[in-house]
C-alpha cells in the first residue's frame, strides 16, 4: 500500500459504534481483541479510531497515565489483566519493556490504513505490545508488524509519515476529546451515548444495536 486513505465520509452502517483506543492503552489491547467477534454476533458495525491518550490527559492536566503516576494502581492494574486474560481465553499477559509504550508511529499508521486493513494491523500491534511484551515504539517493531500482514511496509511507513496523515491522527484525537473521550477505549454509539472501558464492551454493543432499531 502506498497513499493513505482519505475518505470523504465514514461509511456508517445503520447500527454502528466508534471504537476509539490508544495502542499503548492496556484495557484497550482486551477490547481490540475481542470486539470482532462480539460485534458480528451482535450485528453492529465498529469503526477503529485511533488516538492519543497523551494529549487528552494534557487537557485534563495529567502529565501521565493514571497507572504509571500511581504505583499501586499499576501493580493491580496488570493483575487484573492477567485474570481477564485468562477468563476471556487470551493470550498470557506479557508487560512490555516500556510503559506506557510510546504509541505515536502505530497509531499513525493505523490511521493510514483503509478501514478493512485497520483492525488486523491494530490487533497484531496489540498482541505484539501485550502477549509478546515488545516495544511497539520501536520502527522495526511496526514495520515487521504491516510486513506480516502482507503490506509493503516501506510505502506505509512514508505515508504515515507525511504531515496530512500526522494531521489527521491529530484532528481524530481532538474530535474524540470533544465527543467526550476521557481515556480508552471508549465506545460510542451512532446516537451520541458514550460507554468508557473494557468491561462495557457488551453493553455499547448492545445499546447500539437497539438505538439502530428504534
Amino acid at each position: 500500500m502506498g497513499p493513505c486513505y482519505y475518505p470523504g465520509e465514514w461509511d456508517m452502517a445503520k447500527a454502528s459504534l466508534d471504537f476509539y483506543f490508544d495502542f499503548a492503552s492496556t484495557y484497550s489491547y482486551l477490547a481490540a481483541l475481542r470486539i470482532g467477534p462480539l460485534s458480528e454476533a451482535a450485528g453492529v458495525d465498529v469503526h477503529w479510531r485511533p488516538i492519543l491518550l497523551g494529549p487528552i490527559f494534557a487537557a485534563r492536566g495529567l502529565t501521565t497515565s493514571p497507572f504509571a503516576a500511581d504505583p499501586e494502581k499499576g501493580r493491580h492494574m496488570w493483575r487484573d489483566m492477567e485474570r481477564l486474560a485468562a477468563r476471556h481465553g487470551l493470550p498470557a499477559v506479557v508487560k512490555p519493556p516500556v510503559m506506557p509504550a510510546n504509541s505515536l508511529l502505530a497509531a499513525r499508521v493505523a490511521v493510514c490504513l483503509n478501514e478493512a486493513s485497520r483492525p488486523a494491523f491494530s490487533r497484531e500491534i496489540f498482541h505484539r505490545a501485550f502477549a509478546r511484551g515488545q516495544d511497539i515504539g520501536e520502527p522495526e517493531v511496526v514495520r515487521q508488524a504491516l510486513a506480516g500482514l502482507g503490506h509493503f511496509s516501506e510505502d506505509v511507513m512514508e505515508a504515515a509519515q507525511a504531515q496530512a496523515n500526522k494531521d489527521r491522527l491529530r484532528a481524530q484525537t481532538d474530535a474524540a476529546r470533544a465527543a467526550g473521550v476521557f481515556g480508552a477505549p471508549t465506545f460510542i454509539c451512532a446516537d451520541g451515548e458514550l460507554f468508557w472501558g473494557h468491561d462495557r464492551l457488551e453493553m455499547a454493543l448492545e445499546h447500539a444495536a437497539m438505538s439502530a432499531r428504534r
